[in-house]
């Protein structure tokens, strides 16, 4: 047997809780939305963000329809708030992998539940009537904490993107798609073929593009309709209010 796998199938009736808090905790810090806040703040409660322009409580909006330093403050606490959720995830998950072999992956597994979950609360937040963003920071901050190499990779595919087009939708589609086959890349056929010291396990490599092809999805998902105005060249570059 896979040693993630045995590890995980073999402390999950013990355990069966440490799943569940981790998926809980994240959700609930991802649900505390930076752009909804900031914007009240900033506008001294008189604007609501996801009232303003796209309607997106996301950093882009706040951006085009706030000014650059609310937006600023805004993916900066969105970045934190899933590092946040992410280490919470692997601090509950090192009780599951003990001092086995694979802990490090164990703990990962842990770390990618909370991202997850953490997207979630984002874009669907508890306390905001479950109307959030897209999940393009809080997926960043994910990749950031998880595998500094895919961050990487995304991130040079965004700025390429983005200083062609000046669209942030367009950089940030191109990553989500891509965040599956990076993870692959560098779990797989950097980690493993490079190496070759059957390091980390396949069912890792499995779990960890399985994860980043969930993220990837449901963040392409959310951008439906910036999908459908830059099929149609209509999609608006970014201008930020001074």
């Amino acid at each position: 047997m896979d040693p993630v796998i045995g590890v995980i199938t073999s402390t999950f009736g013990t355990y069966w809780w440490v799943w569940l808090l981790t998926a809980v905790i994240a959700y609930l810090i991802g649900s505390v939305n930076p752009a909804v806040i900031v914007t009240k703040i900033w506008t001294k409660g008189k604007k609501d963000i996801r009232d303003m322009g796209s309607g997106n409580a996301g950093f882009t909006n706040v951006l085009r329809s706030v000014g650059k330093v609310p937006a600023i403050i805004t993916i900066v606490c969105d970045a934190l708030k899933c590092v946040a959720a992410v280490l919470i995830g692997g601090l509950l998950f090192a009780l599951i992998a003990g001092d086995s072999s694979v802990a490090p992956q164990v703990i990962n597994v842990g770390k990618y539940l909370a991202g997850i979950f953490c997207i979630l609360g984002h874009s669907f937040p508890l306390y905001f009537h479950f109307k959030g963003g897209k999940g393009v920071v809080s997926a960043a901050a994910l990749m950031l904490t998880e595998d500094w190499r895919v961050f990487l990779m995304i991130l040079a595919t965004f700025l390429i993107l983005f200083l062609i087009s000046k669209i942030i939708s367009l950089g940030s589609i191109a990553g989500a798609v891509l965040y599956g086959p990076y993870t692959f890349i560098a779990t797989f056929l950097f980690d493993r073929l490079v190496y070759g010291d059957n390091l980390p396990s396949i069912a890792y490599v499995v779990i960890s593009t399985a994860a980043a092809l969930i993220i990837g999805i449901f963040v392409t998902i959310k951008h439906k309709d910036n999908i459908g105005r830059l099929i149609r060249g209509e999609e608006k570059k970014i201008k930020a209010k001074k």
